[in-house]
């Protein structure tokens, strides 16, 4: 299911650039949109998960520098037969932790300073135990060329406002975009991104919670712990969140404040029923 939805995500990623080439620059903008987006495509395969890590300036760590947290995702990569994956840290006071890579092979885990800081041991190994768990359901290659591709179409539509804006009403008739393809370029192609987002990413939260919590051995790890990012992450908003909103979806709690950004880049699933959840794991057993 998920080699599926990763075409599907190639494929809408692909057809988004075209739209844009089209509307920026006719037939010949299309053919170079779609050259960009191969090269995109080819790129954010290999490289988009050092692109979101330096996104938010983590760094990478081991037994020395961060004991506690390598120790307990060494022991959950053990426990779910996952090859270790590389440790970053985030010196943020923003509480919030996701996973990145292309695979079980070249997988990565971040924390910021403020999950390390607010959590014990047991809930921050329920934290890196779902993080493991979108490892071990491959969700991490969608997730994180997600991100990065969203993130360019974003990018690429804003460019396209700015640089519509510069043209005169004449230049604008030529090219067949005026103000109306002005607008499409400034909200289609944002709310397009974060649409193919939430359909790859809203429901794999509960699985990973589900998967995490099996993953740790308690349930009630993880509820706690999410209790605790959510008001956390309200009170102390993440550090590039706010620049880098196509990124919103990779992390176990929203790093996005409350605004217009947030709720167009909403892909969580309502934290109640996230932690009612784990709670019923625990009174079905």
């Amino acid at each position: 299911m998920n080699t599926l939805r990763f075409f599907v995500l190639m494929a809408a990623m692909t057809g988004l650039f075209l739209v844009l080439g089209q509307l920026l620059g006719g037939h010949n903008g299309m053919l170079i949109a779609l050259a960009i987006a191969g090269a995109m495509n080819f790129w954010a395969w290999w490289n988009s998960d050092q692109a979101v890590l330096a996104m938010y300036n983590a760094i990478e760590v081991g037994p020395d520098q961060a004991p506690e947290l390598y120790g307990i995702v060494r022991e959950l990569a053990r426990r779910g037969n996952l090859p270790m994956p590389r440790v970053y840290v985030i010196d943020d006071p923003s509480p919030n932790a996701f996973a990145t890579g292309r695979d079980p092979e070249h997988a990565a885990v971040a924390a910021t300073s403020g999950i390390l800081r607010i959590l014990t041991r047991e809930e921050l190994a329920g934290v890196m135990a779902h993080e493991l768990a979108h490892v071990q359901h491959r969700d991490i290659l969608i997730g994180t060329m997600t991100a990065t591709l969203a993130g360019a179409i974003t990018t690429l539509a804003n460019f396209a406002g700015l640089f519509s804006s510069g043209r005169s009403d004449d230049e604008e008739e030529e090219r067949g975009m005026g103000w109306p393809g002005q607008i499409v370029m400034l909200f289609l192609a944002p709310l397009a991104a974060t649409l193919i987002q939430m359909a790859v990413s809203r429901s794999r939260e509960y699985d990973a919670d589900q998967g995490g919590a099996r993953l740790c051995g308690n349930p009630l790890w993880l509820a706690s712990a999410l209790h605790k990012l959510e008001r956390g992450s309200q009170n102390i908003p993440l550090t590039g969140a706010a620049e880098h909103p196509a990124t919103a979806h990779l992390f176990i709690v929203s790093p996005l404040s409350a605004g217009l950004v947030a709720g167009l880049f909403s892909t969580h699933p309502p934290m109640e029923e996230r932690i009612a959840r784990l709670q019923g794991m625990v009174h079905s057993r």
